[in-house]
């Protein structure tokens, strides 16, 4: 939600303050996500700066010319500051722009992330409104054609991909609105690109290894989507190998129940969609695991029935530990790992390979709010 990752708009706004930045307008100045959106690509895929917080949020699974198999996440944040940028330099702050990147070796067991955090200052980073180009420093997303172009750089592991489209995006949740609680606004604007060839390279320590696979795009904008009952979510994208797709999200109250408002979207082989809501499926934590570093406990495999469709599947994790401690931009803490599934669809075997994305589960909203606050401190 990634994926709907809400949330992160109050993080990211704390964090305007750890930074010392002008108190932030409030969600008030800027666009909600309303009923009724009339979608139009490929503009869709741009910016959309009347919005408060959007996301550009790729995942995939690469098999490399040695023959082993990786997990990659590339996430680009924007948190607008200020709507209004008349009269402004170049140099005002109004905008905070964020990525992630994490490489899961799914042979050897690893799990690495690195993070950026950026003003937007004399074009450091930033987001087009006229085509999908989306950077921070030398990391970016952006079309060529109808292909995605993605590259993100370190010293000691450097991804390139080109991600080409096989279906058309899907639009998830309503009358072209993603409802994430109750009430007019609070929601988001989300669409998937559910099912994307990719190729390119992934170079490790020096080493450059050529990679082919399969990607998922989601891009979601919004502003002011959560409720202050709410606290994390569970999210799950599955790539099948009947050529179907499945993206859940389960967003959970303070007392430890699901939303109502919980939902998610099966995809068929032609692209066509089916809603679901959150009574058309069922969830059940297999097992657990603790973080060493948080000392978090995650769910680390589930069971998904979606009894419509007679779909039972399991879900592994493929590493355990792929938890990301973003103390250097966004200040999240949040599990977010490749897994694999297998079961049944209509009776018939299936397997597939996705992403599951989990917060709160480290630490409650009030702890970041507490952190951030002591990071003002003289």
């Amino acid at each position: 939600m990634k994926s709907i990752r809400i949330s992160k708009v109050f993080w990211l706004l704390c964090l305007s303050l750890a930074l010392g930045v002008p108190p932030a307008a409030g969600p008030a100045e800027f666009e909600r996500a309303l009923p009724g959106k009339s979608w139009s690509f490929p503009r869709d895929h741009y910016a959309h700066p009347e919005f408060q917080t959007e996301w550009w949020y790729y995942t995939g699974h690469l098999i490399a010319s040695d023959g082993r198999s990786f997990g990659y996440q590339l996430t680009f944040f924007r948190t607008g500051l200020r709507r209004d940028r008349s009269g402004q330099s170049q140099w005002h702050l109004h905008t905070l722009y964020f990525a992630h990147f994490a490489l899961t070796d799914e042979t050897r067991k690893t799990f690495d992330f690195r993070e950026k955090i950026s003003r937007g200052a004399l074009e450091q980073a930033g987001a087009k409104t006229d085509q999908l180009h989306v950077w921070v420093d030398e990391w970016f997303v952006t079309m060529e054609g109808e292909d995605h172009l993605l590259k993100a750089h370190d010293p000691s592991m450097t991804v390139r991909l080109r991600l080409t489209p096989l279906k058309p995006p899907v639009v998830n949740g309503v009358n072209g609105v993603s409802q994430k609680a109750e009430g007019e606004g609070y929601a988001s604007y989300y669409y998937s690109m559910t099912r994307m060839k990719t190729e390119g390279e992934l170079a490790l320590n020096g080493e450059t290894l050529a990679v082919t696979g399969i990607s998922w795009m989601d891009h979601e904008f919004g502003s002011n989507q959560l409720r202050d009952y709410q606290v994390g979510w569970d999210w799950f994208s599955l790539q099948l190998d009947n050529n179907r797709e499945l993206m859940l999200y389960v967003l959970r109250h303070r007392d430890g129940k699901p939303d109502p408002y919980s939902s998610g979207t099966l995809t068929d082989p032609d692209g066509g969609v089916e809603h679901l809501h959150l009574q058309d499926f069922e969830i059940t934590v297999l097992r657990t695991w603790k973080s060493s570093k948080t000392g978090g406990r995650y769910p680390a495999g589930w069971r998904i029935q979606v009894p419509q469709a007679d779909m039972v599947l399991t879900v592994t994790p493929t590493v355990s530990d792929q938890e990301l401690v973003t103390r250097e931009s966004t200040l999240v803490t949040y599990w977010e790992g490749s897994v694999t599934a297998s079961g049944v669809f209509h009776g018939q075997p299936v397997s597939g390979v996705g992403y599951v994305e989990l917060t709160g589960y480290a630490e409650a909203f009030e702890d970041v709010d507490t952190r951030v606050a002591d990071q003002k401190q003289p």
